[in-house]
């Protein structure tokens, strides 16, 4: 698979708060890291453009247990928790999706209220590879609606986490997202695939 114009990666909600020890930890959110990182060097390297989404969530945000949703309190506006994971490479040149940004209503696809359709548009981009957390929400929606804005969406494999409320979920959700439509391929083969 040869990367080229017209490609892109984005990154999906990779914050402090769904990393271990983070107010809604993500199962294995830390070790979709390091491959996230080859991925971000890679489109660097050749000069392809990055997107980075993150939940930017008010006090009351419709999604918090408080205002009667299903999580905890997290990735509130401004808060540790809502920053990037330490030992995410995030490049200065990288695009900042923010999303989620009002009480109601939620937002968990990186389109979501985001202009990102429009800012891909521009960019002229027709190729999303998507990494992050968590495949059963963020992942998966971003997926959904990159398909619905005939985009060719490829998933990378090794660079997704997801909440196992039960065993399989994981696998039941990359099941679902081939059957929309989207590819799936490993960091390490895709960086194999460039570099050889």
């Amino acid at each position: 698979m040869n990367l080229g114009a017209g490609d892109a990666l984005i990154l999906v909600d990779v914050q402090r708060d769904f990393m271990p020890g983070g107010s809604l930890t993500v199962n294995g959110a830390d070790r979709v890291l390091a491959p996230i990182n080859r991925c971000i060097a890679l489109f660097s390297q050749l000069g392809l453009p990055i997107y980075a989404s993150r939940d930017w969530h008010p006090l009351q945000h419709c999604s918090f247990q408080e205002q009667g949703g299903p999580s905890p309190s997290h990735c509130v506006a401004g808060s540790e928790g809502a920053e990037f994971a330490l030992g995410l490479h995030l490049p200065g040149h990288a695009v900042i999706i923010s999303k989620a940004t009002r009480p109601m209503p939620d937002a968990c696809s990186a389109f979501d209220g985001s202009g990102l359709a429009s800012i891909l548009r521009s960019a002229r981009v027709n190729r999303l590879f998507v990494a992050g957390v968590a495949a059963d929400h963020g992942i998966q929606q971003t997926v959904t609606d990159g398909l619905a804005e005939a985009l060719v969406v490829v998933v990378l494999r090794d660079a997704i986490a997801q909440l196992e409320h039960r065993a399989g979920d994981l696998d039941r959700g990359v099941a679902r997202m081939r059957w929309l439509g989207a590819g799936f391929i490993d960091s390490q083969d895709l960086v194999v695939t460039q570099t050889t």
